[in-house]
């Protein structure tokens, strides 16, 4: 791809942020970028732990699957995304709309202010929408759309550009084929359920 192209894209990018931003004080903006938040990193790690514990306890291998694979896809969902943000210079929507700054590069400030790209709430979304899919898969469909809303959400909260999520969206993505591909290798799924019978029986 073209300097040109890459350019024109990037702009087209900042463009619509600042048209999008312009929304991010309306109510349905702003309950939408509330329950986005369970894609947060503490909620959502919270409620894969409480799905894996609870699993454990209650002796349903399939819960207790689904916890363990969100845990894991998250967790490395976050040390990708983690990295890439204390690489990677790009000025979030906000500051821009609200002070007229922007700036993208790499090896500038590590701060929240520059840290837009790539969307971590896009990244956690998508990695433990995947990885419940794996064990409920007529849940997958559903999680992934509630992902993209998740994602698409944080373009008119001013959070984050729409390349940004795309890029959260594919580290969600990388995250979680890595840790099924983990999982099938040391075939957790019959170990997880043999050892809950065993201790049933």
């Amino acid at each position: 791809m073209s300097d040109s192209i890459i350019d024109t894209l990037h702009e087209a990018d900042v463009a619509l942020s600042v048209e999008a931003g312009q929304f991010r004080d309306h109510a349905a903006v702003e309950a939408a970028g509330f329950l986005s938040e369970i894609a947060d990193q503490p909620p959502a790690f919270t409620l894969a732990a409480v799905a894996t514990v609870a699993g454990l306890v209650s002796g349903r291998s399939r819960l207790a699957e689904g916890g363990l694979r969100a845990l894991a896809s998250l967790w490395v969902a976050t040390q990708i995304k983690s990295r890439i943000k204390s690489a990677v210079v790009r000025t979030r929507p906000y500051k821009l709309l609200e002070e007229g700054h922007y700036e993208t590069g790499v090896n500038g400030p590590d701060e929240p202010d520059y840290n837009s790209f790539p969307s971590g709430h896009t990244a956690d979304a998508v990695a433990a929408a995947r990885a419940i899919g794996r064990v409920a898969p007529n849940a997958g469909g559903p999680m992934l759309a509630a992902a993209g809303i998740v994602g698409l959400v944080q373009v008119p909260r001013a959070k984050h550009h729409l390349a940004d999520v795309v890029a959260g969206a594919v580290v969600g993505l990388v995250a979680e084929a890595a840790v099924s591909a983990l999982f099938d290798a040391a075939r957790i799924r019959p170990r997880l359920r043999a050892g809950l019978r065993d201790r049933r029986g």
